[in-house]
């Protein structure tokens, strides 16, 4: 492959991270508001059903309505903005509405077995919470690693562009910036 088709090639892989990242938060502020609705209408409705209830089965119907309204706004979050931050979220949403709701069921029972059920509920959000944080650093190392690439990659194209002279090595060069400014946007 010559470098006038590097240069062409490193231009069409920016063009499709560009477009990729132009659809990583696809959702519009009216469908992210309608969502957001929709979610405190499907917990107003898990409410309604737990108020039917009574004693502990009312509060665990209750703690699941929550958590089901928790994790569903953390995902509309992370689908609305995209973020890898807000997307660290959801596991973490998860877990905390497992283990609340894991220890309300615990209070139907007692003595040594509501002891056992607790300690089980709390190991459950602690593995939980410690697989999340694990997801969080190991997207951050592969972010990093990315960037590494990038810059590896700039560094052979610039090199390829050395060989030319005059107007093809400045635009050369410039496919290679470009690439690598659209790369790390990924």
């Amino acid at each position: 492959m010559n470098t006038t088709q590097h240069c062409k090639t490193a231009v069409a892989i920016a063009l499709m991270c560009v477009a990729s990242s132009a659809f990583a938060a696809t959702m519009t502020k009216s469908d992210y508001s309608s969502s957001k609705d929709r979610i405190t209408a499907d917990y107003k409705a898990g409410k309604s059903v737990c108020d039917k209830s009574t004693a502990n089965a009312k509060d665990i119907c209750m703690k699941q309505a929550k958590g089901k309204q928790k994790v569903a706004l953390a995902e509309l979050e992370f689908g609305y903005t995209g973020k890898a931050k807000d997307g660290a979220k959801v596991p973490v949403a998860m877990a905390d509405s497992t283990y609340a709701t894991a220890k309300e069921m615990c209070d139907d029972k007692s003595g040594e077995a509501k002891t056992l059920c607790k300690t089980e509920a709390k190991s459950t959000h602690t593995k939980a919470l410690a697989d999340a944080k694990m997801n969080k650093k190991v997207a951050a190392a592969r972010t990093d690693a990315a960037e590494d690439k990038t810059d590896a990659n700039y560094k052979v194209a610039v090199e390829k562009c050395e060989a030319m002279s005059g107007d093809p090595k400045t635009t050369c060069v410039n496919a290679a910036k470009l690439v690598t400014t659209r790369l790390n946007r990924c």
